[in-house]
C-alpha cells in the first residue's frame, strides 16, 4: 500500500451498533446499501469484538491497544488522561490534523490539545413518549423525530465533516477525520423517514427473556425497568426502530461516501466504519447494555475498511479485537507506537493475506465493592435524576453491586467462557449454538474446554498484567 503522500483516515463510528443486524452481516431483513457497498468494495471482519460494553472504556483501549485492566479504564468516569498514550496524539505528533465532529466519550478535557478542530453539536430532539409512573418510561421507547432529515443532530455531526472536505486544500496537511454519531445509541428514535421503515410484525425472532442459567442481573435489569410488564410485540417494535436508526446512519454514510467519490479521496484515504459496542435492541426482553453482560450482542461489533491497495470483497473469517484499530491506522500512517501494548494490526489482512483463525480475543468489565466512584447512580450526587431513563440502572448498580460484578469473556471462533468474581459463569458452544441460548457452564462433556480457557484465561491476565514503560531511567551508579 505504498503511496507518496501520506494517508488520510476517516473513521466513521455509529454509537451502540452491533454487527448482525446489518445486511451484509446477514441480517434478512434490514436495508444498509452503503455498508454493503463498503463491504463490497472493501474488507469485512467478521468477528471483530471490543474490549468493554461500554461506550467509554471501549473507546479509551481502541484508541491505546491496552486492555481496560492495564490502566484502570474499566469505568464511564475515567477517560484518556494527558500523560496517556494514544492514537490521535501520535498523529498530532506526526503533522496530521485530527477534526473531530460528534461526542467525547474518550478524552480527558486535558488531553483535547491535540485535536485541531472538535465541534459536538448538541441540539438532542429526542424525547421519552412516556410519563414517570408509566411502565414503559425506563424502556428507552422515544418518540420519532418530526424534524427535517437534515436537522438530526447526527446529520449536523457528518455534514460538518463533509464542509471540511470539500474546503481543504490537496497541500493541507494529512488529516484524520473522526466521525463518532449517537444513534443507534438508545433512545430508540430517528427520523420518521426511518423510524418506521420496518414492519415489527417481519423482524426475525428475538433470544426469549427468561433463559436458564442466564445471570441474575438479566431479571433484576428487567425489574427495575418495569420491562418485565412488557410484551413481546413491544420488544419487537424497539428492535425494529433501532433497525430502522442504523439505516439512517447507513444513508450519512452514504452522504459521506458520495462526497470522497467526487473529490477522488479514495485514492489517498482509508475510510474505517465499526462501533464501540453493540445493544440488546430487546434481545432476551432487555434493552441497552450492561457492564458486566459479555454476549455477543454487546461484544460483536462491524468493522469495515476500505483502504487503497486493499483487496475488495476479502472477509476475513478469524477473530479480531476492536482496539487493533490503533496499530494498524499507525502502520498505514507510517508510524509506530511508542508504549508497549497488546493489539495487533490488521494491515495485512487488508491485503487478503490470512489471519490467525485460532486467535483468542477477551473483553472485561465491572466494578469491586471497594471502588465505590466507578459504579453508575453514585449516591454523591445530590437528588438523583428520578426522571433520567438512567436512572434504574444507576439504582440497581447501587443496591445490587455483585450485579456489575468484574467479568472477563475469553472468545474463539467456537467457544465463548465468561467468568464473574460473584459466580454465574457462561459456557457456550458458539458452532452449535451461536446465539447463546444454551448456558453450558455445568455440562460435564464440556469440562476440558472449560479448562482450556480458564488456563488461557490465566495465560492473558499474566502477559498482560502490566506494562513496562519504554525507555528507562538512569540508576545511580
Amino acid at each position: 500500500m505504498a503511496n507518496q503522500k501520506p494517508l488520510n483516515f476517516i473513521f466513521f463510528q455509529p454509537d451502540e451498533m452491533r454487527a448482525e443486524s446489518l445486511a451484509c452481516y446477514g441480517h434478512p431483513l434490514i436495508k444498509t446499501p452503503n455498508y454493503d457497498r463498503l463491504a463490497a468494495e472493501g474488507v469485512r471482519f467478521d468477528q471483530c469484538h471490543v474490549q468493554n460494553a461500554q461506550c467509554t472504556p471501549s473507546r479509551v483501549s481502541m484508541m491505546t491497544g491496552l486492555y481496560p485492566h492495564c490502566a484502570g479504564h474499566r469505568s464511564m468516569w475515567h477517560l484518556i488522561r494527558p500523560h496517556e498514550p494514544h492514537l490521535f496524539k501520535y498523529l498530532h505528533e506526526a503533522g496530521y490534523d485530527i477534526h473531530w465532529y460528534g461526542k467525547n466519550d474518550m478524552l480527558a478535557p486535558g488531553s483535547l490539545s491535540c485535536i485541531k478542530e472538535y465541534y459536538e453539536h448538541k441540539d438532542d430532539k429526542r424525547k421519552n413518549r412516556w410519563q414517570r409512573g408509566d411502565k414503559e418510561f425506563y424502556s428507552f421507547d422515544f418518540e420519532p423525530l418530526d424534524c427535517e432529515r437534515e436537522e438530526v443532530a447526527d446529520y449536523v455531526k457528518v455534514k460538518s465533516g463533509i464542509d471540511f472536505l470539500n474546503n481543504r486544500k490537496d497541500d493541507d496537511s494529512p488529516f484524520f477525520l473522526f466521525l463518532p454519531l449517537l444513534q443507534p445509541h438508545p433512545g430508540y428514535t430517528t427520523h420518521r423517514d426511518f423510524y418506521d421503515m420496518y414492519d415489527p410484525r417481519d423482524i426475525p425472532d428475538l433470544r426469549p427473556a427468561g433463559l436458564d442459567k442466564k445471570p441474575d442481573f438479566y431479571a433484576l435489569i428487567r425489574k427495575y425497568r418495569r420491562l418485565d410488564e412488557l410484551s413481546e410485540d413491544f420488544f419487537r417494535k424497539l428492535n425494529a426502530v433501532y433497525l430502522g436508526m442504523i439505516s439512517y446512519t447507513d444513508w450519512l454514510l452514504g452522504e459521506l461516501m458520495t462526497v470522497m467519490e467526487e473529490k477522488g479521496l479514495f485514492e489517498n484515504t482509508v475510510l474505517i466504519v465499526s462501533s464501540d459496542h453493540g445493544d440488546w435492541a430487546g434481545d432476551y426482553g432487555l434493552v441497552e447494555k450492561w457492564p458486566s453482560d459479555y454476549s455477543d450482542a454487546l461484544t460483536r461489533v462491524p468493522l469495515l475498511v476500505k483502504a487503497p491497495g486493499s483487496k475488495a470483497g476479502h472477509v476475513v473469517e478469524g477473530p479480531v479485537e476492536m482496539f487493533d484499530l490503533m496499530p494498524s491506522v499507525m502502520e498505514l500512517a507510517g508510524l509506530s507506537p511508542k508504549h508497549t501494548h497488546f493489539a495487533r494490526s490488521f494491515v495485512p489482512q487488508l491485503q487478503g493475506e490470512a489471519e490467525d483463525k485460532d486467535r483468542l480475543v477477551f473483553a472485561e468489565g465491572g466494578y469491586e465493592i471497594c471502588e465505590p466512584h466507578a459504579f453508575e447512580g453514585r449516591w454523591d450526587w445530590s437528588n438523583p435524576n428520578k426522571d433520567g431513563v438512567y436512572f434504574p440502572k444507576g439504582k440497581l448498580q447501587q443496591e445490587v453491586r455483585e450485579s456489575v460484578c468484574r467479568t472477563t469473556m475469553i472468545r474463539s471462533l467456537n467457544h465463548k467462557l465468561i467468568r464473574r468474581t460473584a459466580g454465574q459463569d457462561e459456557l457456550y458452544d458458539l458452532k452449535n449454538d451461536p446465539r447463546e441460548l444454551t448456558n453450558l457452564i455445568d455440562d460435564p462433556g464440556m469440562r476440558e474446554t472449560k479448562l482450556d480457557l480458564e488456563r488461557s484465561m490465566l495465560d492473558w491476565f499474566m502477559r498482560t498484567s502490566d506494562t513496562v514503560p519504554v525507555g528507562g531511567d538512569p540508576r545511580g551508579f
